[in-house]
């Protein structure tokens, strides 16, 4: 295994890690164990196969071993936020906020195979091997997450507006 491929995929893993946790520190935190799990069962890898996927798929395991134990509220001392570039007017920074918002309430399954498809643009079979589940279930939870994510945002969008009152 080259170090040079892998640190070609640390900009993909960051992001993905990002979107599936939220907060940066606990992303960075799930990008290093990605990469210690990666180097230290370096051996597993078998050559010709896609690297990608398989990081993926080491970072997808340590996400569910972190849900399944339980761990301390704590709260972030680093409150810095880099926000994501977006367009100038004030609402598609709500419509970002919203959005965001609305894939945090997805289910952690139907998260992951979002992310991994919009978000990383891997295909089908891809997200299948990283995930370690057949193609139907990744186009079944892609349907499903879809269609939530679509009647959230529609949730969302139909607020009652405010009355002006004299």
């Amino acid at each position: 295994m080259d170090g040079r491929a892998i640190l070609a995929e640390l900009p993909r893993l960051r992001r993905y890690a990002r979107a599936l946790v939220g907060e940066r520190a606990a992303a960075d935190d799930l990008v290093q164990d990605t990469l210690e799990r990666a180097w230290s069962r370096s051996g597993q890898w078998r050559p010709g196969s896609d690297l990608r996927a398989w990081l993926f798929g080491i970072m997808h395991n340590l996400r569910i071993d972190q849900l399944r134990r339980p761990s301390l509220d704590t709260t972030a001392l680093d409150d810095q936020f880099v926000e994501p570039p977006a367009r100038a007017t004030q609402s598609d920074s709500i419509e970002f906020a919203e959005l965001a918002a609305a894939l945090a309430a997805l289910p952690e399954e139907q998260r992951a195979v979002m992310l991994l498809v919009a978000l990383e643009e891997m295909r089908y079979e891809d997200v299948a091997q990283t995930l370690g589940i057949p193609v139907g279930t990744v186009m079944s939870r892609l349907a499903r997450g879809r269609e939530r994510l679509r009647r959230l945002l529609d949730e969302r969008n139909n607020v009652t507006p405010l009355r002006v009152v004299r």
